[in-house]
C-alpha cells in the first residue's frame, strides 16, 4: 500500500469543509449532501484497504508518511508527519466507519433544517480534525487536532445559535476545555524542557530506556491527565458534556458518544510509556475513572430528558475507559472504546429517531407505548440498551467484564474497591439504561396524538427551546399528564436514518465478540492485535486458576446487570407507582441527584463569580480604569499644560519676543564657551 495515500484520510473531509462551507448555500439540498457523504466515505474506504495490509502477513507494525519539516526554532524541529499503527488503526476504524454512518442518518434528520449546509461544513471539519489528532506523530500535531476537535465542537453544539441555551453550552464546552488545555500546554512545556524534542518515538524511547520512575513522569502525566478529563468529561470538567446535548443529535451521536470524547482516552493510551513509568499518574487515572462511572450513573438514575440519560451515561462509560488505562490495561480501555462507539452512537440516534418520531418531544414521561409504532427503532434501541447494560452475548458484556476482571486481579487492594465501585455502577446504568428502554416503549401511551395538519416541525431543534426552559423545580417520578405538544402523527424515521441503525444495531451485538477471552472459550483476538503497541506478551496458555476467576466476574457482573434491569422492570412496568413512592419518601436524596449534586451552582458560586469579581476589579479597574485610561488622562494632561505654556510664550508682543531672542542666544553662547572645556576656575 502507498503510504502516501495516509494524506488523503484527513484531507478529504477538509475538502468537504471548504466545498460546502464556501459555495453549500447556493447548491441544492442533495449535492450537499452528496459531497458530505463523498468525502466521509472515500476515507473509510481507504482505512478499510489499510486494515486489510496491516493485517496482511509480513505487514509493519507501524506506516509512516514522509516527514516534512513544520517548526525549526534553534535546534527545535518538529516535522509535520502521520503514522498508523494498530492502535491509530482502531481509532481510524472508529472514525470513519461510525462517522460516515452518522453522515448518512444526518441527511435524513436535519432534511428541513435551515443551516444544512452549515451543519454538513461543520461534520467534515470535525472529521479533519479527529483524524489529523490520531494520525498525528508528535505531540505538537495532536494537539492541533486537539483544538480543531474543540472549535468543530462549539461550532456544532451552538448550531441553533439563535437559541441562547445553544449558544451558553457551546461557550461552555469551550471554556471548560480550555482549562484541561491549559494543561496539556504545561506538559508539552516539560517535554521539550527535558528531551527537546516532541516526536513520539523519540520521546517514548528515551522514557523506556529509564530505570528511573515518578519525578518528572510524574508531573507530566498529570498534566496530560488534567487534558483528558477536559476533553474526556471526567471529573471536575465534566460539566461541559450533558449541556452539549443542545446540538442536534448526531451531532451528540458523533461527537459525544463515539469520536472527540474519546480523545482523552487515546492520549493516555498513546501516553502508556510515559504513565507506565508513574504509578502515582496510574492511581489518579484509576481514581478519576471510578469516580466518574458512579458519579454520573447517579445523576442518570433520575433524569427525564432521553438525551441527558445518554448524556450522564456517556460520561459514566468514559469512566470505564478511564479506569481501564488506570490499572494499566490499555486495550481493555480501547477495546470498551470501541463497543461505546458502537451502541452509545446507535443510542443517540435511536434517540433522535424517537425524538424525530415525536415532533421534539424529549421527555420521557410524555412518551410511552411506542415500541409497535415505531418497530424498527425500538429493536435496534433495545440492541443498544441490552449492550450498554452488559447483557450476555452483546458488545458491552465483554468490554466491561475485561475491565471488571483486570482491575479485580491487578493485585492492589485499593484496585478491588475500585472493581466494587465498577461493579455498582454497572447495576446502576442496567437500571437507568432499562428505565429509559421501559418509559419510551412500553405502559400507556402519555402523549396526545393529533392529526397532519397541526403545526409542528419534525426534528428536535425548533422544539428544543421548551424544554430548556422547563422549570428547575424538583420533578419527582410520577408522571404528568398526556402532553398536548406532540403532533403530527407518530411514524417511523425514513430508510436514511433506520439504516444506519441497523448497523450499528449489529455491530453493538457482534462488535465484541473480537475480545471474547479465552476463558470464555474466545481467542481474545483484540488483545492480540494491541499487543505490539503496548508491547504485552499475552499469554495465551491455558491457566485454569485464572479462567476459573475470569468466569466468575463475567456470571457476576451479568447477574448484576440482570438485577438493574429486574428493578426498572419491577419499577416502571410491573409496579408503577413505586419510583414515584420512593422519590417522595427520600426527598431529599432524589433532590440532589435531580439537581446533579449542585455542581454547575457550586462552581458558579465559588470559582465563576469570584472570578469575575476579580477580573472587574483588576482588568476594569486597576488596569482599564487605572493604567490604560490613567495613562490617557496623563497623556491629555500634559498636552494640555504644554500648551498653554506655548500659547503664552506666543503672546504677539515684540518685546517679549525680543527677550526670549536674547535668552537664547546667551544660552547658545554659553554652550559655545563651555561645552567642550567646562565651566573655568
Amino acid at each position: 500500500m502507498n503510504p502516501q495515500l495516509l494524506w488523503l484520510i484527513p484531507i478529504l473531509p477538509f475538502a468537504g469543509f471548504l466545498l460546502n462551507g464556501t459555495i453549500g448555500r447556493k447548491l441544492p439540498r442533495a449535492l450537499v449532501a452528496t459531497i458530505a457523504l463523498l468525502f466521509t466515505a472515500a476515507p473509510a474506504f481507504i482505512v478499510a484497504q489499510l486494515w486489510i495490509f496491516m493485517k496482511s502477513a509480513g505487514a509493519p507494525l507501524a506506516l509512516s508518511v514522509m516527514s516534512r519539516p513544520w517548526i525549526a526554532v534553534s535546534g527545535f524541529q518538529v516535522n509535520f508527519a502521520f503514522t498508523v499503527d494498530h492502535l491509530t488503526l482502531v481509532m481510524l476504524g472508529i472514525i470513519t466507519g461510525v462517522g460516515f454512518l452518522i453522515h448518512i442518518y444526518s441527511v435524513g434528520y436535519m432534511a428541513h433544517e435551515e443551516g444544512y449546509w452549515r451543519f454538513f461544513a461543520y461534520l467534515n471539519l470535525f472529521m479533519f480534525f479527529m483524524l489529523v489528532l490520531v494520525l498525528a506523530s508528535s505531540f505538537l500535531l495532536l494537539f492541533v487536532g486537539w483544538e480543531g476537535v474543540g472549535l468543530a465542537s462549539y461550532l456544532l453544539i451552538g448550531f441553533y445559535f439563535t437559541k441562547d441555551s445553544a449558544a451558553n453550552a457551546g461557550k461552555k464546552a469551550f471554556i471548560v476545555n480550555r482549562v484541561g488545555d491549559f494543561g496539556f500546554l504545561l506538559a508539552m512545556f516539560l517535554l521539550v524542557a527535558h528531551y527537546g524534542t516532541l516526536d513520539f518515538s523519540t520521546i517514548f524511547e528515551q522514557i523506556a530506556a529509564s530505570p528511573l520512575s515518578g519525578g518528572i513522569f510524574t508531573a507530566i502525566a498529570l498534566l496530560l491527565v488534567l487534558g483528558a478529563t477536559g476533553k474526556s468529561a471526567q471529573i471536575p470538567l465534566y460539566i461541559w458534556l450533558p449541556d452539549a446535548m443542545e446540538g442536534p443529535t448526531p451531532v451528540s451521536a458523533l461527537i459525544h458518544a463515539a469520536t472527540m470524547v474519546t480523545a482523552g482516552i487515546y492520549m493516555v493510551a498513546r501516553c502508556h510509556v510515559l504513565f507506565d513509568h508513574s504509578p502515582a499518574a496510574l492511581t489518579v487515572v484509576a481514581c478519576i475513572g471510578a469516580a466518574t462511572a458512579l458519579f454520573a450513573a447517579t445523576i442518570g438514575l433520575v433524569q427525564h430528558d432521553i438525551k441527558r440519560v445518554l448524556a450522564y451515561s456517556t460520561v459514566s462509560q468514559l469512566g470505564y475507559m478511564f479506569l481501564a488505562c488506570g490499572v494499566g490495561d490499555y486495550s481493555a480501555g480501547i477495546f470498551h472504546l470501541m463497543t461505546h462507539a458502537f451502541f452509545k452512537g446507535l443510542l443517540f440516534l435511536a434517540a433522535g429517531s424517537v425524538i424525530h418520531a415525536l415532533s421534539g418531544e424529549q421527555d420521557m414521561r410524555n412518551m410511552g407505548g411506542l415500541r409497535k409504532r415505531i418497530p424498527i427503532t425500538f429493536w435496534t434501541m433495545s440492541a443498544g440498551v441490552f449492550a450498554i447494560s452488559g447483557i450476555f452475548p452483546f458488545a458491552g458484556f465483554y468490554s466491561k467484564d475485561e475491565i471488571l476482571y483486570d482491575t479485580a486481579t491487578s493485585g492492589s487492594p485499593l484496585h478491588l474497591l475500585l472493581w466494587f465501585v465498577g461493579l455498582l455502577t454497572a447495576g446502576l446504568t442496567s437500571f437507568y439504561m432499562f428505565r429509559l428502554w421501559f418509559k419510551t416503549f412500553f405502559g400507556a401511551a402519555r402523549f396526545e396524538e393529533r392529526g397532519p395538519t397541526h403545526d409542528y416541525d419534525l426534528h428536535a431543534g425548533h422544539l428544543a427551546a421548551v424544554h430548556a426552559s422547563k422549570s428547575s423545580t424538583l420533578t419527582l417520578e410520577a408522571e404528568p399528564e398526556p402532553s398536548h405538544a406532540l403532533a403530527h402523527g407518530i411514524h417511523e424515521s425514513p430508510w436514511v436514518m433506520t439504516l444506519p441503525l441497523i448497523i450499528l444495531a449489529i455491530l453493538s451485538l457482534i462488535g465484541g465478540w473480537v475480545g471474547i477471552p479465552e476463558a470464555l472459550g474466545g481467542h481474545n483476538e483484540f488483545d492480540h492485535f494491541l499487543a505490539p503497541v503496548f508491547n504485552a506478551g499475552l499469554d495465551i496458555a491455558a491457566n485454569p486458576a485464572h479462567f476459573f476467576m475470569e468466569r466468575v466476574d463475567a456470571i457476576v457482573s451479568l447477574l448484576v446487570a440482570l438485577t438493574g434491569a429486574f428493578i426498572a422492570w419491577y419499577f416502571y412496568c410491573y409496579k408503577p407507582g413505586t419510583a414515584a413512592a420512593l422519590a417522595a419518601k427520600y426527598r431529599r436524596l432524589y433532590s440532589l441527584l435531580d439537581h446533579k449534586y449542585w455542581v454547575d451552582e457550586i462552581y458558579g458560586r465559588f470559582i465563576i463569580t469570584p472570578i469575575l469579581v476579580i477580573s472587574r476589579l483588576i482588568l476594569n479597574g486597576l488596569i482599564d480604569g487605572g493604567i490604560v485610561q490613567g495613562t490617557a488622562a496623563g497623556l491629555a494632561a500634559s498636552t494640555r499644560s504644554g500648551g498653554w505654556l506655548v500659547r503664552r510664550i506666543q503672546s504677539g508682543n515684540i518685546r517679549s519676543y525680543a527677550g526670549w531672542l536674547a535668552a537664547g542666544a546667551a544660552v547658545v553662547i554659553a554652550i559655545v564657551l563651555f561645552g567642550h572645556h567646562g565651566i573655568p576656575h
